[in-house]
């Protein structure tokens, strides 16, 4: 917590510590530079110990990170490489140029199934390219799927408020309940 002014919290007291800007004050003034950076260092601010600031553990932490970000950025960019090659290989036309739908969204059937637009959503529209006029199938959502999946999801929302409701009478009534016991047993003890 080095900031220009620091806190040190014991008990109910607050005391405040010398500021970092103080102590670089006084260190630049004696033109000590280890012994501002130690002071610095072991201030009540910065409660950074010496240790870690040796070059060895410094070195060290280099090159921990440095494996680290080298396997992270090294896997996203050999999958990357991946799906690269992935899209080169099959990319359907509608991708690429505009297309008229020749046939309505419909559940796909069992000659079907085994055509990658199929396998996403199950349902698919058969589509046919402008500019090299080949016909080709595109996945799609059914208007009646996306219908009962927003009626299910209303439906839990519904009954979440519901039950939300219920809970917070129920926590009401008791908190009532108990602050009516108190007064009364300070009444009774009067």
């Amino acid at each position: 917590m080095c900031g220009s002014q620091c806190f040190l919290f014991r008990g109910n007291r607050v005391q405040m510590a010398l500021s970092v800007s103080k102590v670089a004050d006084r260190c630049y003034r004696t033109f000590n530079a280890k012994a501002c950076v130690a002071q610095m260092m072991e201030s009540a601010c910065c409660r950074v110990p010496l240790a870690c600031c040796r070059p060895r553990v410094l070195i060290l932490h280099a090159l921990f990170w440095g494996v680290v970000a080298l396997r992270v950025f090294g896997a996203a960019l050999l999958a990357e490489d991946k799906l690269a090659a992935a899209k080169v290989a099959v990319v359907p036309c509608w991708l690429l140029e505009e297309f008229v739908v020749t046939a309505e969204c419909a559940q796909c059937d069992a000659f079907q199934t085994t055509r990658p637009a199929c396998g996403q959503t199950g349902y698919v529209e058969k589509v046919n390219c402008t500019k090299s006029n080949r016909d080709d199938y595109k996945s799609c959502r059914s208007a009646v799927t996306e219908e009962s999946f927003f009626w299910k999801f209303e439906g839990v929302m519904l009954s979440g408020t519901a039950l939300s409701a219920i809970l917070v009478v129920l926590r009401q009534r008791r908190l009532d309940r108990l602050a009516s016991d108190k007064v009364r047993r300070q009444i009774e003890s009067i």
